[in-house]
């Protein structure tokens, strides 16, 4: 197994395991991500485009009221990537 060059930076391992840890069918906001992972909004923003154009997550943007909120998910790509890349990890150490 190989390590997921694109999972592998510590941000985006970061996200992808902040959003693997919701249930199916489950969101987690940009704000709270972002208070979350102590990132700010462009370092969050940059890490999440990468992930979004692989095909890793889901970016919904809406409206709440008159406020714009951002949900985020993982696809089933995301998270069979995640699980291949976590497992890449677990060889390495030797579990």
């Amino acid at each position: 197994m190989e390590l997921n060059s694109i999972i592998h930076q510590q941000v985006r391992l970061r996200i992808m395991a902040a959003l693997s840890a919701l249930s199916e069918g489950d969101v987690v906001d940009f704000a709270f991500l972002k208070k979350q992972l102590e990132l700010t909004d462009g370092n969050l923003g940059a890490h999440l485009l990468k992930l979004e154009n692989a095909g890793y997550i889901n970016v919904d943007k809406l409206f709440v009221g008159r406020k714009p909120r951002t949900d985020l998910s993982l696809t089933l790509k995301g998270k069979a990537a995640f699980e291949e890349h976590m497992a890449a990890l677990r060889e390495i150490i030797g579990e």
